[in-house]
């Protein structure tokens, strides 16, 4: 298949390039492009926001004497606190959905920048890191005025302080973008056990200097506490192992089918491992209207789902509920265009199926039929007859910058969101934004 273009017929060729008047629009002067910039996307300003509300906590604390003496040593220590349970609280998955399903209540009758706003609420990750950076940072302060002047505890919460540090620190590390992207690994086993570590230690020095089980309850870093440790466990607590049913179209791909009495939210995603304690990998649930269970498409992008596609499980584990991710803002948006590459596709075929919101499909992908096999890609064309199927196996790579565009002027489409590689995201994405249309795609964001 090459090019399946837009409404005139399902198999009509497409050569991808612009009709007349969908040519690029110029970017847009000013600040409006300064701040489509992808240095100050959304999830750089919440990370921003957060660190200068602290930066003003730690001016007027100082003003007022908060910080000074033995007396700052817990004032410090429950700023860290209050932080740290922000960065937890902002990736339980309970409130993820909590905040998309408040975001996208939103009417399409409001007007377009506020909707188009609204949209961005999948930069969430923008708290987690603006608070994790601060927690670490309050703490460390709370440290240093623990050696310097001791506190309630003794020695031993003091040697409790010093391992949580190390804890910390060894999270931001291996969280930052060079390191987490070359070492993807490391930095899932260092947050998962050491997230678990510092909570444990966390509670150790609270009871240490508390003194008693009586006043431990009564202190509200204990309560805080509890509700981490209530968010942390409760994907755990819905841990189970479940059979699967793998199809393999080609050596690229596996469609993986569920049917364990859940049918999930299109769009949704569901965390998927071989190893609980080992490696997870999220993907979207693709259900199908009107029958139970639900799909999700590996492509081959690594060890492990090629290992997976070579060596297809009978079963696999799962944890916590079906998540919501970006494709979910669709619903603030009267019509949008869907742009997606190679396994792209799973994230996008389920809105399509479910039909909620008007959308056309701009699909790049190698031999659409032989690697992802003739029934889903009858799927898509009956739900989405309009379809650009590009074949880049056979005419190359497009201009996805200008596809996707033109797409967005022909449907009269009031958004862009993309799924893909990074690199082609960020093409696409900030290509559009800095002309002033409403795009989205993931960020990849800690």
């Amino acid at each position: 298949m090459s090019a399946v273009s837009t409404r005139r017929s399902p198999t009509a060729p497409s050569t991808g390039e612009p009709t007349p008047g969908t040519t690029l629009p110029p970017v847009l002067p000013g600040w409006r492009g300064l701040l489509a910039h992808p240095r100050l996307m959304h999830h750089h300003r919440l990370v921003a926001t957060v660190l200068a509300g602290n930066l003003a906590l730690l001016g007027y604390g100082a003003s007022a004497g908060w910080w000074a003496g033995p007396n700052g040593v817990p004032a410090l220590g429950a700023a860290a606190l209050a932080n740290v349970a922000l960065a937890v609280l902002v990736r339980q998955q309970y409130v993820i959905n909590l905040l998309f399903r408040l975001a996208t209540w939103a009417p399409v009758s409001w007007p377009l920048r506020v909707r188009a706003s609204l949209a961005k609420v999948y930069h969430f990750g923008g708290l987690h890191v603006g608070a994790a950076l601060a927690g670490t940072a309050w703490f460390l302060g709370q440290l240093s005025a623990m050696t310097v002047h001791g506190g309630p505890g003794g020695t031993a919460a003091l040697l409790t302080a010093y391992a949580v540090a190390v804890l910390l620190l060894g999270m931001v590390a291996t969280a930052l973008p060079p390191v987490r992207s070359a070492h993807h690994d490391l930095f899932e086993r260092v947050h998962r056990f050491g997230g678990w570590a510092a909570l444990a230690l966390l509670w150790a020095q609270t009871a240490l200097v508390a003194g008693s089980p009586a006043d431990l309850a009564g202190t509200p870093q204990a309560w805080i506490l509890a509700v981490l440790t209530v968010s942390v466990a409760l994907p755990w607590l819905r841990l189970r192992r479940v059979a699967v049913e793998v199809v393999r179209p080609s050596s690229h791909v596996a469609l993986v089918h569920f049917d364990h009495g859940v049918t999930p939210f299109p769009g949704s995603s569901t965390p998927v491992s071989r190893s609980p304690l080992r490696q997870w990998h999220s993907f979207a649930n693709v259900p199908a209207p009107g029958r139970g269970g639900f799909r999700l498409a590996v492509s081959r992008a690594g060890d492990w789902t090629g290992q997976f596609i070579d060596d297809a499980p009978e079963q696999v584990w799962i944890r916590g509920i079906p998540t919501a991710g970006v494709a979910n803002i669709e619903t603030l948006f009267r019509r949008v265009v869907y742009v997606a590459t190679g396994s792209g596709i799973g994230p996008v075929l389920p809105h399509l199926l479910a039909g909620h919101v008007p959308a056309r499909l701009v699909w790049a992908a190698r031999r659409h039929r032989e690697t992802f096999g003739d029934e889903l890609v009858a799927e898509i064309l009956a739900s989405s007859a309009d379809a650009v199927l590009w074949d880049t196996d056979r005419d190359g790579k497009p201009d996805m910058l200008a596809l996707a565009y033109r797409a967005y002027v022909e449907f009269d489409a009031e958004a862009v969101i993309c799924i893909s590689n990074r690199r082609l995201t960020w093409q696409v994405v900030h290509g559009l934004e800095r002309r002033g249309i409403p795009a989205y795609g993931a960020i990849w964001d800690s």
